[in-house]
């Protein structure tokens, strides 16, 4: 069964960058909109930006201005770069893809921003 691997995370100081990866593991079928969702300790899982299969983006308040998210629809892999990230940042990250097959998630990936 195809997986979803994350990559990227760790530990950064307030107004640091990241950028995290998300590849399938083998080949999938034809993918639709991908996204990367968050979960913070004790919170329920969010989503943080959604981009279509056409690259339009939708951004959550609380990241926009700081996240790109770009996706390389030749590899199927997505793609969120973190700028000027601050503590209530720190959270599980977690990939979402959209094929016309079903949903997949990626494993998560830890991300901790120090103050």
């Amino acid at each position: 069964q195809v997986q979803l691997v994350e990559s990227g995370g760790g530990l950064v100081q307030a107004g640091g960058s990241l950028r995290l990866s998300c590849a399938p593991s083998g080949s999938i079928f034809r993918v639709n909109a991908m996204a990367w969702y968050r979960q913070a300790p004790g919170k329920q899982r969010e989503l943080v930006v959604t981009i279509s299969s056409g690259g339009s983006t939708n951004y959550a308040d609380s990241v926009k201005g700081r996240f790109t998210i770009s996706r390389d629809n030749a590899n199927n892999t997505v793609y969120l770069e973190m700028y000027n990230l601050k503590p209530e940042d720190t959270a599980v990250y977690y990939c979402n893809v959209k094929t016309d097959r079903g949903t997949l998630w990626g494993q998560g990936t830890q991300v901790t921003v120090s103050s």
